[in-house]
């Protein structure tokens, strides 16, 4: 199996992939680049970015051997304290402290202001694809406040939208009212108060330079946007850059955790928090928090969850889809920062909130999410 650490850098004119890969296959990164910027749109110089003829740069070196010693020969294996457990012999590839979160405010068990903002901007991308409103251009990004009250949400506050559109596009007549119609009220939850929401579109009042010619993308800038913020923890590293046995500590292991403890009904909101130490197979911490939500008591889910979740890396690898090859599980990951993937059997990896204004009523907490749109690195 290959290990994977590597990053990518965008800017005008030019993709860097940069990092570390130990395996004994062969892929050609310049053609998956150009294929993969081409697939999110940038595929004509008029756009400012063009997957045909921007240069792509590869600097690559192997896993560093004392990195590898620790993952290829566990601290258990290496002490004679693992036992006769193959699982013991594989170490985490990395330290850190990995968050996961779910709750039950939405069926995809994701807090309503990041899932929102994924579907806004699975939407901004589709009505582009299919011709709706084809004056559109890849670039974009969402953003959703809502208004909280006793820890549940009970209506929407603030929509904003920005995204990159062709040359003399006119905000107020066209961009907005199409936005409203096309890509907002399709998505409104009815069972929230709409009825003083606020939409922004493009407050600068114009959005027709975007993408790497634009601003510079690089992996993890935007890691509020790939996982948590400020409502659950935020783990330090963007997932997309690594793969098995590294990968294994990142957040999605984590979410599946905590979303099988809100869909059993034991809780309603659940943080599921494991650290590793790098070379070692088996977690040196790893805690369970309802929030004071749950309906069992808290020792039991904890218990439950040690008992039927093994976190060693060479467990999740065993287990995860990540393992297989060639399925393409990972690839809507490189194609939408805003990770709004939906297919069977494969939720959006990722969500985020952050706190809103701190002069809220009593009792309401106005929440904001935010969602890159498909060309942030």
């Amino acid at each position: 199996m290959s290990r994977v650490a590597c990053e990518t850098l965008l800017t005008t004119g030019l993709v860097v992939v940069a990092g570390e890969v130990t395996t004994s296959t062969y892929v050609d990164i310049p053609t998956l680049v150009r294929n993969t910027v081409c697939d999110i749109g940038y595929d004509n110089d008029a756009f400012g970015f063009n997957g045909r003829t921007c240069g792509v740069m590869v600097a690559l070196d192997e896993q560093s051997p004392d990195i590898a010693q620790g993952v290829d020969s566990a601290f258990e294996l290496r002490t004679g304290s693992g036992g006769e457990d193959l699982l013991n012999a594989q170490g985490a590839g990395d330290q850190g402290m990995m968050f996961g979160y779910a709750c039950d405010e939405t069926p995809d068990l994701m807090p309503l202001p990041i899932w929102l903002s994924h579907r806004l901007a699975q939407r901004l991308a589709q009505v582009r694809r299919v011709g709706v409103l084809p004056y559109l251009r890849p670039d974009g990004k969402t953003q959703v406040s809502v208004i909280y009250e006793d820890g549940r949400p009970v209506s929407i506050d603030t929509i904003l939208i920005s995204t990159q559109h062709q040359p003399g596009i006119d905000l107020e007549t066209l961009l907005l009212p199409d936005l409203r119609e096309h890509v907002i009220h399709p998505l409104l939850p009815t069972d929230l108060d709409t009825s003083s929401l606020r939409i922004l579109a493009n407050p600068t009042g114009q959005f027709e330079l975007g993408g790497p010619h634009a601003d510079t993308g690089l992996t993890g800038r935007k890691i509020i946007v790939d996982t948590y913020a400020a409502w659950p923890a935020t783990v330090v590293a963007p997932s997309p850059a690594r793969t098995p046995p590294r990968w294994t500590v990142r957040p999605p292991t984590r979410a599946l955790v905590a979303k099988h403890v809100v869909a059993s009904g034991a809780a309603s909101r659940c943080e599921v928090q494991v650290a590793y130490a790098i070379g070692v197979a088996r977690p040196v911490s790893v805690l369970v928090e309802t929030f004071g939500t749950e309906t069992v008591a808290p020792e039991r889910i904890a218990g439950v969850v040690a008992e039927l979740f093994d976190l060693r890396p060479a467990a999740i690898i065993r287990t995860s889809t990540c393992a297989v090859p060639s399925t393409g599980a990972r690839r809507p990951t490189a194609i939408s920062a805003a990770r709004t993937r939906t297919s069977p059997g494969r939720p959006p990896l990722g969500w985020t909130t952050c706190a809103g204004p701190s002069g809220s009523e009593p009792g309401r907490r106005c929440v904001g999410s935010k969602c890159g749109g498909a060309a942030r690195a």
